[in-house]
């Protein structure tokens, strides 16, 4: 089990939002936290700490007048810890170079993948074949409908036809190096992780998989050690002590360790 930390990028500024409450009109989401400091602040935390595979997320789409601010202060972070994240957002076959190229170890997608409700495999293959199998990160990320998960895009706002289960983390697996899976009706709301969903894919023993959504405490990263079997990595946003939250990164660092 890793900690695998964030920068999640909203309006031009590192921030930590309720993922529910994100929506394209408007550029508009809920804070919980707006950082002073810039992308390459919390890399160089990360990578001086020796933390490796935590991710970038851009939270407004293509076309925003906020995503190149957002791509900015990436850039910073990238550059700050090379090869040391990963990011997503908006990536495509046709712009997947271009944050490589800036120093990201992997590229993470959903959107462009997961188009009218299905997985569309021609966009799969040219990423894998564009990118290599090794640099690629599928986000899972997905909402429960009743007692299953479905697989979200576009910055979490549709809904997918796809059930995310083992069956198809194991149909997956052959096109990407790991799989990001956030949990979003918790994402960034700190009351606890999405235990149903993480006992549902407990037993896959495929590619690595980081699990984000809920965590407010140091019970939660247990609890999800347990639950996963020691196998799935955690993400902690909104409770992290570097973005006002009660958890300090280096003790989830050391519980991941252990």
């Amino acid at each position: 089990m890793e900690f695998r930390p964030c920068i999640d990028i909203h309006n031009g500024k590192v921030k930590q939002i309720v993922g529910s409450s994100l929506k394209d009109r408007d550029n508009a989401a809920i804070d919980n936290f707006v950082a002073q400091e810039g992308g390459d602040y919390f890399a160089n935390l990360y990578k001086n700490a020796g933390i490796k595979g935590g991710h970038i997320i851009l939270l407004n789409p293509v076309g925003s007048e906020y995503y190149e601010a957002d791509c900015e202060q990436a850039f910073l972070a990238l550059k700050a810890y090379p090869q040391g994240l990963q990011i997503g957002g908006g990536i495509t076959a046709l712009n997947a170079k271009r944050f490589l190229d800036a120093g990201a170890s992997h590229v993470i997608v959903t959107s462009y993948v997961f188009q009218n409700g299905k997985i569309q495999y021609d966009r799969l293959n040219e990423l894998k074949d564009t990118v290599g199998k090794e640099r690629l990160v599928l986000d899972m990320s997905c909402k429960r409908v009743g007692d299953a998960y479905y697989v979200v895009t576009d910055r979490w706002q549709k809904l997918t036809n796809e059930k995310m289960d083992i069956s198809l983390l194991n149909k997956l697996e052959q096109y990407c190096d790991e799989f990001l899976i956030h949990a979003v009706d918790v994402e960034g709301q700190c009351h606890g992780i999405e235990e149903t969903l993480i006992e549902q894919i407990g037993d896959y023993v495929g590619n690595p998989i980081t699990y984000a959504g809920g965590v407010r405490s140091y019970e939660d990263v247990w609890l999800l050690k347990r639950i996963g079997q020691g196998r799935m990595n955690v993400t902690v946003g909104s409770a992290l002590d570097l973005f006002g939250g009660p958890l300090k990164y280096m003790e989830i660092h050391k519980i991941c360790k252990e």
